[in-house]
């Protein structure tokens, strides 16, 4: 009978293989949720043979996430083909800042 394959991913790096493939399943599962896009997980088993009939075997995990959306920023086209935040066609107004002395704080009884 074949033994299956979580019996030997469990040997593999002493255990960390599989352990870092379930670490990596959730980082993936928590991307593709965030995004709605597809992600990967692939697990890679090198097999090479060692010394005296003896087989080295070594693992590795990686994942591809989806890739988060750019950030977008809305920005205005002037005639000479330049872009500006603040929107040429638009009066400025004189704004300055005001300062207000703070008054007086009495505490309320709630009933």
């Amino acid at each position: 009978m074949i033994r299956p394959i979580t019996d030997t991913l469990r040997h593999i790096g002493a255990g960390c293989l599989i352990d870092e493939a379930s670490e990596k399943l959730s980082e993936l599962v928590n991307a593709v949720s965030s995004t709605g896009k597809a992600g990967k997980l692939t697990i890679t088993i090198d097999i090479r043979k060692a010394t005296a009939g003896a087989l080295a075997v070594a693992g590795k995990v990686t994942i591809k996430k989806p890739a988060e959306p750019a950030i977008e920023v809305l920005m205005f086209p002037t005639p000479e083909g330049n872009l500006l935040t603040e929107d040429p066609s638009q009066i400025k107004l004189d704004l300055r800042s005001v300062t207000v002395e703070a008054k007086e704080i009495r505490a309320v009884a709630a009933n």
